[in-house]
Formats: C-alpha cells, structure tokens, sequence
C-alpha cells in the first residue's frame, strides 16, 4: 500500500496521465473552495453560504473572558488590583491567534445586559439577560474614550477584516431584573407569577405567544435586537433554547432579517434528542428548520453515552436524513459549553475524536474556547464564597466542568500543545475537503468489533475513510469492510498511529483507547 504524509496541500501526490490529472483538479478544486471567501477587500456577508457547504469553523468565546488578564493568576479578575476581564476591544488581540488555527466563524455569547437581582454568579449569568436594546456595559473597555457602541463595531470590524464571520447568541429568556421593569412580556402561572423555567432561576420566561398569536411586545423586542446587531455588524444569529417560541415567531423574524440580508444565518438550539417543552410551549427541531433555521445542533452531543458503532452510524444517518436534499445543516454539537469538558468526560483522546470528527463528518464544525488546549473548566474557586460581588449573589456560582459565563473570570485554556497541534490540522484538513463532505456519498462501513465505527465518504474518484473507537478504555483490533481495496491502492493517511493493512476489500487497524483514523484513498471510490 503506497503511504503518502498529509501535508495539509497535497504536495506528495505524483500525478501522470489522464486520470491522474482528473485527481489533481479535483484535488486543487478541494483545496481552494474554503479560501474565496478570505480575499474580499471589502467585507460581504457569506456565512450562510459557507454553512450550507459545511466550511463554517466555529468557535464559541464569552467575551467577558476570553481576553480577559489575570496577571496575578489566581483565576478570577481582581478589578482593585487593576485587571481587566474579557471586552470588546481586549479580544481583537486573540482574533490572529484564531485565524492561524483555522477558526472561520465566532460564536459570540450573550452581549445584552446581565441580570443583578436573584442572580448566579457575582457577575450575573450571561443568558439573564437585563434588556434586548443595549450592549452589556461590562463588555466596555476603560481604557478607551470610544462609546460601547463604538468599541463593539471596532470588534465586529476587526473580526471581519481578518475574515471571520460573527454570530451573536440571541437569550432565551429575561432576567428578574427586566421582569420587574416589564412584566407584561412573562408568561404567568395561575396564581399569577412569573414561570422559572426549569432550574433557571436567575430568569423568567418570555412569553412569546402561541402559534396562532404571536405576542408581539415580545416579537417587537426580538426584532430591535435583530436590527440592533446587523447594525453592529453580526452575520447570523444563534437562538438560545429556540424550541420554546412558536414556529410562527421565528418564521416572521427570519424573514424579516432575510429581507435585509439573504446571507443572514439563523442557527437554531434544537435537537432531535430533546423533546420536553422548558415551558408552555414546544417546537421541535424539523418545525424549527420549516421556519426558516438554516441549522440546528442536531445530537451528537450523545457520543459520551454511545458505546457501540451502531449507535453512532445510526445517529449519522438520522442527521443526514433531515439535511439530504434541502439547504439545512447541523453543527458538530459534540462539546458545546452545556456540556462538560471532553477531558473531563474520557480524556485527551475523547478530545481528538471530537475535534476530527468535526473535520471529516457532514457538519459545520463547533467548539468552546478552551477546548483547543484541553481545558477542564475546573476552577478552584468554583461555588465558594465570594471577596466581592457585583450582584446579590455572595458566592462563586459554576457548573463543575463547563464554561464560566455566571464570573469574571480567567481566560478560559490549558497547556496541551499537541491538542491544539491536532486542532490546527484537523480544521485545516476541513477547509481542503468541505465540497466532499458536503457533495460525497455517506457509505457505512461493515465492522466486527461492537465498540468501532466505520464509514466513507465518496466524491468525484476520491474516498475519504474513517474509523474509531468508542471503548475508551480498551485497544480494539478490527476487521472494516471497504469494497475493492487492495494493497495496491494509493493513501494518504490524515489521521493515524499504526498504519492499517488492506486485504481482499478489508483494512486490518488496531485501534487505541478512544482513538480515531482517517485516510484518504485517492484512487477508489466506494461505493455502497
């Protein structure tokens, strides 16, 4: 079997004749298709378009945090000792970083107003949100004379003029504080108070009306943040827990947005997996992309659960079921910042897993600042007593494991150097192959060990092959059916350890603990 190096371009491929001249324009076609979008002068929205071809790399930031300083290192922003936690200015310093890793789009967290009454955390939780019309003024820099305004356009611009596109998080809910301002936009139990949905206590729920009747001081309220943001300069919107308004309500707000921008994406927080209303209403996902989501988060946050490939291919095949044929698309939702660390969960290699298959599946790739470097969000203070607070809260809130949005607090990373080594080269991988995610045949592979999964994706000659693990705490040695591979077919190996053999339609691989492979056949196409 004749064993090429990745090396990110190609280069190694030796080409002669006809066919192999067919390989290297699909191969050229495949490496330039991701990069049009970062040659523009002048910044046009595309991100919708780059989503519908599975390019968007996204990455989720809290702003309060992700530039934040913490020079004396104890993890929490210490403002009486002059550090200065996350804003919109301090963060255009880490943009380059990201660009290097091949970060394309930012996920940016809730930029409303915090919540101070009945609060979590001593910097009140970024989805209480206080109001819809006016930045978060935690999120200004002192050390500019700019208004908010000002500083959040200077981010937005900077943002684009390193080429990445920005969606803003739309809350879900108002915080207690808005509630006591504007009650008339709550939903009310019987005895007339307010409705805490589920175990969200530092809000209340909106009511957004029903499918019928749309309650428009709330819509109205949705809409001026709408405009507020594409005003800023945001190129698509996230909608935090979009199940719990009518269909109705998103499908009048996209389209209006739609109307002002046709690139305008809207990502839907929705699943196939969660079928229980936060409140009184419920809108599953499939109404959620009939009214106008271009994606959702589909399920794959399941894969800590899932023990057997079976499982896993299953889930692969119910996802590409919903996009098949239509413009909607599904994120890599393997690890967003509801969930808890990867590391935490099994590990460093359940993080290389995550992160590749974020680069070789048919979905726009998400993941959580942090996660790059392998941090555990376990902060030492986590839930203790405060020194200082700046809401009615006195402790340290946390979720064990997960992103801080409830503190100020440090910027969110580890030191693990060959995670994020694995980071840069799976989204650049990515990019090279995003028409062949997007345009292949998703082919199941047969295998013989429960806990392995197998599958390929085929375009235009070209094969991509992957398998993995899902025990994480035992090697596997697997058999993997690939019609017509012989030794003599040519590979590039992406993504391995010990290199498998091929025999009469079979790859022989060992498999570690978690671990996941990935090459390329490149003169085999495999069809089912």
């Amino acid at each position: 079997m004749g064993f090429l190096p990745y090396s990110g371009i190609y280069a190694n491929i030796v080409l002669t004749g006809k066919r192999d001249m067919k390989k290297a324009l699909v191969i050229l076609y495949l490496l330039f298709s991701g990069l049009a979008a970062a040659a523009q002068d002048v910044w046009v929205n595309d991100l919708r378009t780059l989503f519908i071809k599975n390019s968007a790399v996204i990455y989720e930031i809290n702003l309060r945090t992700f530039g934040a300083q913490d020079t004396n290192k104890n993890g929490i922003i210490d403002f009486d000792e002059g550090e200065e936690s996350g804003n919109f200015l301090n963060a255009i310093a880490r943009l380059d970083e990201l660009r290097t890793q091949g970060v394309n789009t930012l996920h940016v967290m809730p930029v409303t107003p915090v919540g101070k009454i009945k609060a979590l955390g001593t910097a009140g939780s970024l989805y209480a949100a206080a109001g819809f019309n006016s930045l978060n003024p935690q999120l200004a820099s002192s050390k500019s004379a700019l208004s908010l305004d000002a500083q959040a356009r200077k981010f937005f611009n900077e943002a684009h003029n390193r080429g990445f596109r920005v969606i803003v998080d739309l809350p879900s809910c108002g915080s207690y504080d808005l509630y006591m301002q504007r009650p008339e936009l709550f939903v009310k139990d019987k005895s007339g108070q307010p409705v805490i949905p589920a175990d969200w206590t530092d809000v209340r729920l909106l009511n957004a009306g029903t499918e019928a009747n749309i309650n428009r001081d709330v819509y109205n309220l949705y809409q001026e943040f709408v405009d507020y943001m594409m005003d800023l300069g945001a190129d698509g919107i996230r909608a935090d827990v979009a199940s719990a308004k009518p269909a109705s309500f998103w499908k009048d707000l996209i389209a209006y947005s739609k109307r002002k921008d046709p690139q305008f994406l809207w990502l839907a927080e929705a699943s196939e997996s969660w079928n229980e209303p936060v409140g009184t209403v419920f809108t599953p996902y499939n109404k959620l992309l009939e009214a106008g989501f271009d994606g959702y988060y589909g399920s794959y946050f399941n894969l800590k659960n899932w023990k057997t490939g079976k499982e896993f291919i299953q889930n692969i095949n119910a996802a590409n079921n919903i996009i098949k044929k239509s413009d909607k698309r599904v994120i890599g939702s393997f690890a967003t910042h509801d969930e808890l660390s990867p590391i935490v969960v099994n590990g460093v290699a359940f993080s290389e897993m995550i992160i590749w298959l974020n680069a070789v599946l048919p979905v726009n790739s998400y993941f959580v600042d942090g996660f790059s470097t392998g941090d555990n969000y376990i902060y030492l203070w986590a839930n203790k007593k405060a020194r200082k607070t700046y809401t009615d809260d006195e402790y340290y809130f946390t979720h064990r494991g997960k992103l801080d949005i409830f503190n100020f607090s440090r910027q969110p990373g580890a030191k693990n150097l060959e995670l994020q080594n694995q980071f840069i080269m799976a989204n650049n991988f990515k990019l090279n192959i995003a028409p062949l995610l997007t345009n292949g045949s998703f082919i199941p592979l047969k295998t013989d060990a429960a806990s392995v999964f197998a599958y390929a994706i085929s375009y235009e000659g070209i094969s991509l092959v992957v398998f993995g693990n899902l025990n994480h705490r035992t090697a596997v040695n697997a058999s993997v059916s690939v019609p017509k591979i012989t030794e003599n077919n040519s590979v590039i190996p992406v993504k391995i350890t010990a290199s498998p053999t091929a025999e009469h339609g079979k790859f022989k691989v060992k498999l570690f603990p978690g671990e996941i492979q990935a090459l390329l056949l490149t003169d085999l196409e495999v069809k089912r």
